[in-house]
């Protein structure tokens, strides 16, 4: 039991690292889907000055 310790600890950090990496994916999407929300919101503005 105690050889399988250290294994848990290396289970448990690589699932904290692919949290964060999905936490960081998640906001990096989240602004260019802002960024494109923008984009579309401003081109309906133009056509519709035209």
């Amino acid at each position: 039991m105690p050889q399988m310790a250290p294994m848990n600890w290396y289970y448990l950090f690589l699932l904290f690292i692919f949290i964060v990496l999905m936490i960081n994916m998640m906001i990096y999407f989240n602004k260019i889907y802002e960024n494109n929300n923008k984009n579309i919101k401003k081109n309906i503005q133009f056509k519709w000055k035209w």
